[in-house]
This record gives C-alpha cells, structure tokens and sequence, in this order.
C-alpha cells in the first residue's frame, strides 16, 4: 500500500470514528497524546488528546450526523515520509437544535507516523468564509 494511502485510510477511520459514534472511544486509537486543534468555537487552542476528545465528542453529541463526504484531499509528506499534511473540503449534514443543517468548510491535519501508526498531531478546520459551517 503506498503511503497516501495509508494516510488517507487514517483520516477516513478518524472521521468515521466521530461522526458514527457519539462517544467518540474510537479517537483514542487516531489522536496522538501531544495533539493540539485549532477549532472555530474555540478561542484558545486545543491541547492533549483528552481535550480534543472531549470537544470532539461534545459536537458529536449535539449534532446528529447524518452525512460526512471528504472531498479532495491532497496529502504532501516529509521528513522521509513520517510527516504528513492532508488538506480537504468538507460536507456533512446534520440536524442540530431541532434544525436541518448542511455544513461546509476546509480542514487540515497534520500527522506522524510513530512505530508504523499514523497519529493525528493537529487539526485546524473552519467554515468558509462568509458562510456557514
């Protein structure tokens, strides 16, 4: 398996993890322990993986997700292919507050491979600007 996909297979895990279970347990085995996110009802960053768990776990819990689609991603390694930064844009549909939403956006994430495992050591998403997401 080449490496892209190894990576990518590690984002699409990490992002079903979230989106099909509200608890999120699942995160565990995706965040690194020194992860840190950058999210926008968030003012300060995250730090650790049981902080970004918990927010993780906090959206899963007030949204019921019905739809998530990755769309586009670009993966760039580095430092001999340990290092990798994957972008994409983001749909997903949700009810929230009673509401139907359909949210839209960017992400990126960094992550490293440590003992043959791709670990998530940061993430920083938003809507796009002007919009809603």
């Amino acid at each position: 398996m080449k490496i892209e996909d190894e990576v990518l297979q590690a984002v699409h895990e990490g992002n079903r993890v979230w989106t099909q279970d509200r608890e999120c347990v699942g995160l565990r085995d995706f965040f690194h322990e020194d992860m840190v996110a950058i999210a926008p009802l968030n003012r300060e960053r995250l730090e650790g993986r049981d902080a970004c768990i918990a927010a993780w776990r906090g959206f899963a819990q007030m949204a019921e997700i019905r739809s998530w689609k990755e769309i586009d991603p670009k993966i760039q390694l580095y430092a001999d292919d340990r290092v990798a930064i994957v972008t994409y844009y983001y749909e997903m549909d949700c009810i929230m507050g009673g509401q139907q939403m359909h949210l839209t956006g960017r992400d990126m994430l960094t992550l490293v491979n440590e003992n043959g495992k791709w670990w998530l050591v940061a993430d920083q998403f938003s809507g796009y600007p002007g919009g809603q997401g």
